[in-house]
């Protein structure tokens, strides 16, 4: 976890277990991998994606439920919803693919972070910590402290 994210939480008071492994890039690598199964709660991803009139999202959701882009069309009002670039990704929450994590939002209030219901409502949630080495594993509770502390524009909604 770098420097800037690990005082962001210490001063919003979030509390968390850091878990190092061997880095993954994929779901599917991390589901063959026997220190991440061991991970307590809810394993979930996060995709950036970016809409037609400019704007990002960081979606965060369970790692094995699939997006329905058109839905979130809908919902957000927008034409088109595609992944951002390496370089937007670097360029507006300072991440590189395989790192992707709801903790980029920290980098940029103008990103929109939105969470499933599914991973709002879990007991603990476990994200990267814009690290693909780490899983950090939080309560439900800390989660919440998060998601509040941020500025960002941001939703809870059925994905």
């Amino acid at each position: 976890m770098d420097k800037e994210l690990k005082d962001y939480l210490d001063k919003h008071n979030i509390r968390y277990i850091t878990h190092k492994h061997e880095a993954v890039f994929t779901v599917a690598e991390s589901s063959g991998n026997e220190e991440i199964g061991k991970i307590q709660g809810l394993h979930c991803k996060t995709l950036f994606l970016k809409d037609d009139k400019g704007g990002f999202y960081l979606i965060g959701l369970s790692a094995h439920k699939r997006l329905d882009i058109k839905k979130l069309e809908k919902h957000l009002k927008v034409k088109k919803l595609r992944f951002g670039s390496v370089d937007e990704l670097k360029d507006k929450v300072n991440l590189v693919p395989g790192s992707v994590s709801i903790f980029g939002a920290i980098y940029s209030p103008s990103v929109c972070l939105i969470l499933d219901k599914e991973v709002w409502n879990a007991e603990i949630v476990g994200f990267h910590p814009n690290v693909n080495t780490e899983t950090l594993e939080l309560g439900h509770a800390d989660l919440e402290r998060y998601y509040r502390s941020l500025p960002n524009r941001k939703e809870i909604i059925e994905l």
